[in-house]
């Protein structure tokens, strides 16, 4: 294993210290937001902004790489994301904030895509899978670790949003330093969201539903637990065991998925997230604080893992050499959601209070059960044979999984496809 890391150890370290910062900001900007009195549908249009720069890092950040190179086009998203949570603490105004964390996520899209393109060019066949683990492990624990530390200084004061700051600027470090080659010019990938509804219309709607039910949860989640009577700390805490049982439970879910038709699976995804957000909503009408942490474990549980799952349905319906078409395609129809999601949500708040962030969900998750079990009774299932390995992937919001470094993306050896991407043996 030590060999395996050798090579990437500083990328690796970047990534993680890179998501313990962004993950702190993330929950650190609705606190403060709430606790300036930003209005909630302010809140979440300051949430979709970040998505759409997001989406935009994704679509143009091959083209500032290509043009400056790696290292370089590092430094300089690097440090202008350390700039914006500087200027979240000077200028406290909603419209400076929306451009900030667009900038943010236009800048962390552009970060996170230099780093992967460099990992996934140090890894070879042999070590994918084992190095692809590590990665899923560096997101998580660092993502947790993001949300903890908001406990560390007054979310009201000037500290949390410097240590966002050194953070990203830490990260400059360890890829300044590295040993290993620049790898080759990141390549476009031409996505035909048509062409991918044919191949999966459950799994490209699913990513849709992610991204409309989940981005409101990042972006509002901290401001609902805020305003159900949790203090910072139960704040960090609920977000945190959010993000546990969407890591806890993917590997079990997704190993389950490989065992018949992954589209049941997703209709029991989406009912029992339905489930939690219901959950959810009884528990802050409780008041016990013990009983919405417990909610949202729940919800991290279905809600969190159903991306996964999609992406796993999705590929078994295609072949492996457009496995990073595919997963692209996924990923932007998830940041388009995430980009509407946020402030749609928000906008029920004034009028039906701080549940109908997760009443919008609901509504969602059920729809889109609904439309999961309409597309079962229209086709038939894969076989064992045809589906394959169900593989966890990192929480998309906060670090979109490299494709090519997926081990699906591995080429056979041998063998042929034909022009539905099935294998000819």
């Amino acid at each position: 294993m030590s060999r395996t890391l050798a090579p990437v150890f500083s990328l690796l370290l970047a990534t993680s210290i890179l998501l313990i910062g962004n993950g702190l900001q993330g929950t650190l900007i609705p606190i403060r937001a709430d606790i300036e009195h930003f209005a909630t549908t302010t809140v979440g249009l300051i949430g979709s902004v970040y998505f759409a720069g997001f989406m935009a890092g994704c679509v143009l950040g091959p083209f500032i790489v290509r043009r400056a190179g790696h290292i370089r086009s590092f430094a300089a998203l690097g440090a202008l994301a350390a700039v914006a949570p500087l200027i979240h603490a000077l200028v406290i105004h909603p419209v400076a904030w929306a451009l900030m964390r667009g900038l943010t996520g236009f800048c962390f899209a552009g970060l996170y895509m230099v780093i992967e393109s460099w990992i996934n060019e140090r890894a070879t066949n042999e070590t994918r899978g084992r190095l692809f683990a590590v990665y899923l492990v560096v997101n998580f624990v660092s993502l947790t670790l993001g949300q903890l530390m908001l406990n560390t200084a007054n979310p009201a004061g000037f500290t949390l949003f410097a240590v966002c700051s050194i953070l990203t600027s830490l990260a400059l470090v360890p890829i300044s330093m590295t040993t290993s080659v620049q790898p080759a010019p990141i390549a476009s990938t031409r996505i035909y969201i048509g062409r991918l509804y044919a191949v999966s219309p459950v799994g490209l709607m699913g990513s849709l539903v992610v991204g409309l039910t989940n981005a409101p949860f990042w972006t509002l989640g901290p401001v609902f637990a805020h305003d159900s009577g949790l203090d910072v700390f139960g704040v960090s805490l609920f977000m945190t065991a959010a993000i546990l049982g969407g890591a806890v439970a993917q590997v079990p879910i997704g190993r389950f998925s490989d065992r018949m038709d992954r589209r049941r699976i997703i209709l029991g995804i989406s009912l029992g997230s339905a489930l939690g957000e219901i959950g959810l909503i009884a528990a802050r009408g409780l008041g016990v604080e013990w009983v919405l942490l417990l909610a949202g474990f729940l919800f991290g549980c279905f809600a969190l893992t159903l991306y996964s799952v999609c992406v796993a349905h999705t590929n078994d319906h295609s072949g492996k050499e457009s496995f990073v078409s595919i997963s692209s395609g996924l990923l932007l129809a998830y940041a388009v959601g995430a980009v509407i999601g946020p402030f749609a949500a928000s906008i029920g708040t004034e009028r039906w209070g701080m549940s109908f962030i997760f009443m919008f969900s609901a509504t969602i998750h059920l729809v889109f059960a609904g439309f999961t079990a309409l597309r079962m009774t229209a086709t038939a299932p894969l076989t064992n044979a045809e589906r394959g390995d169900f593989v966890a992937m990192p929480f998309p919001p906060t670090d979109p999984a490299p494709p090519e470094l997926d081990p699906r993306s591995v080429a056979p050896a041998d063998g042929a496809a034909d022009e539905t991407g099935r294998q000819i043996s």
